[in-house]
């Protein structure tokens, strides 16, 4: 391992159901900040503090669902959930990873609009993008002195880097060309393109040294049919008692086109999704898309959840035959379910495919290098996510945040402190600095 620990000898036993159960809850309670405070947080419980999955097998599902249209850290909980518990660990975990931002958006919604801001929930949520903050910066730092082995692989990141933040690279394309490399670098200069070495070395619940077969096409087909019947049967229903204008049946159409086309993650898709809302259905304002744009960093789960929002509001505008709230409470279930089912039908029909190429010596160079564009995208969306916390609306440097955010990177990362109290503390920071004059 490249940060100098010693490696563990004695592997953890496999997590009961419950024990994940318990794990899924915390992450999906904690799970503030975007992708990026999202995948530093699973590192942090599943990798570093449980050890239930090693490095390389985290980065390798971190790549794949990062291909994936829709919100790559809910696919990557879905991932993990089904290596240790199988389908119905991945459902659980991919549920608990969306339910309790889903809950608190609701609640917001509904005070939005029945009552207006409250200012101390922002005030909660101002300590708790610090906190978010400083557990960003202290697993960019661990991810990458873990996966980026040597200079070739540095550099690999650095280009990645640069390439998504300052020239708007498509992240297909990247990830493409850093496969063609570890390629070509692993036929001619194999040396300096490490195959994802030392599975053995970390003792995990899960096995590295196992790899499974692909599944038969005909099971890949019943999954892939069954999934997509489950997601479009809610819209279909609509349709069917409602009929094709109403929002309801509006809604789940849009929502399951934007769920396989928003490649490049939340941040590239959120304004174009608000967008289209406004102009061409006119479910919600221009000025309430400056809410929900500000509920995305906000609320625990992905970032694409805020949509959740547009869904309540364009419900609760146009509300017949349902009272307001009803119809904006089936409004938010409809974005919900639209948004996010998707995922499962991409990890359990795709899963089982990537893990089988765990086994193929040829792409272990690719894999590596792969690995390492990876850290540059996660970079380039801590900097960005960054950026926003501490020059909040193009304001000052914010140095409450700063304070804040170091004082959790220092503690995360050599005070071995606990994740949760974390961000507790920061939360109550926040609403205590809103007290002050």
């Amino acid at each position: 391992m490249c940060s100098g620990m010693p490696a563990e000898t004695t592997a953890p036993a496999k997590p009961s159901f419950r024990e994940a159960l318990a794990a899924w809850w915390k992450i999906g309670l904690l799970s503030f900040g975007g992708p990026t405070g999202q995948i530093a947080l699973m590192h942090t419980e599943l990798v570093e503090r449980r050890r239930w999955v090693t490095e390389s097998r985290f980065l390798h599902a971190l790549n794949y669902c990062m291909l994936l249209p829709g919100p790559e850290a809910q696919q990557l909980s879905v991932y993990i959930g089904w290596l240790l518990h199988g389908r119905w660990g991945g459902i659980v975990a991919g549920t608990l990873f969306v339910l309790p931002g889903a809950v608190l958006l609701w609640a917001l919604s509904w005070l939005a609009v029945a009552h207006g801001s409250v200012p101390w929930v922002a005030a909660v949520f101002h300590g708790l993008k610090a906190a978010v903050l400083g557990l960003v910066l202290h697993a960019v730092l661990r991810i990458g002195a873990k996966a980026l082995k040597n200079a070739v692989m540095w550099s690999i990141a650095g280009a990645a880097f640069v390439a998504i933040y300052f020239l708007g690279a498509p992240f297909p394309l990247i990830i493409a060309l850093a496969g063609l490399i570890g390629l070509a670098g692993g036929r001619w200069r194999p040396e300096l393109f490490p195959a994802g070495k030392g599975h053995g070395a970390e003792k995990t619940a899960i096995d590295d040294g196992v790899t499974t077969a692909a599944p038969a096409p005909t099971t890949t087909l019943r999954t892939a049919l069954g999934w997509a019947a489950l997601w479009l049967a809610p819209v279909a229903i609509c349709w069917l008692l409602l009929g094709r204008g109403h929002v309801l049946t509006q809604e789940g159409l849009f929502f399951s086109k934007a769920a396989v086309v928003t490649f490049g993650g939340a941040y590239a898709v959120l304004h174009l999704i608000a967008q289209q809302a406004v102009e061409t259905h006119g479910w919600l304002t221009a000025p309430q898309i400056i809410d929900v744009l500000g509920l995305a960093e906000t609320t625990p789960g992905p970032l694409i959840l805020v949509l959740q929002y547009v869904g309540f509001l364009g419900a609760w505008n146009s509300p017949t035959p349902f009272g307001p709230l009803a119809a904006a409470t089936l409004g938010a279930l409809m974005t919900l379910w639209c948004t996010f089912v998707p995922s499962f039908l991409f990890i359990f029909t795709g899963a089982p495919y990537i893990e089988a190429l765990r086994g193929a010596k040829i792409l272990g160079c690719a894999l590596a290098t792969i690995t390492a564009a990876v850290v540059g995208v996660v970079l380039n969306l801590a900097v960005w996510f960054a950026l926003g916390v501490l020059w909040p609306q193009g304001g000052g440097l914010d140095w409450f945040t700063v304070a804040v955010a170091l004082g959790s990177f220092v503690g995360l990362q050599w005070g071995r402190w606990n994740v949760v109290l974390v961000v507790l503390g920061a939360a109550a920071l926040g609403w205590l600095a809103s007290l002050i004059p």
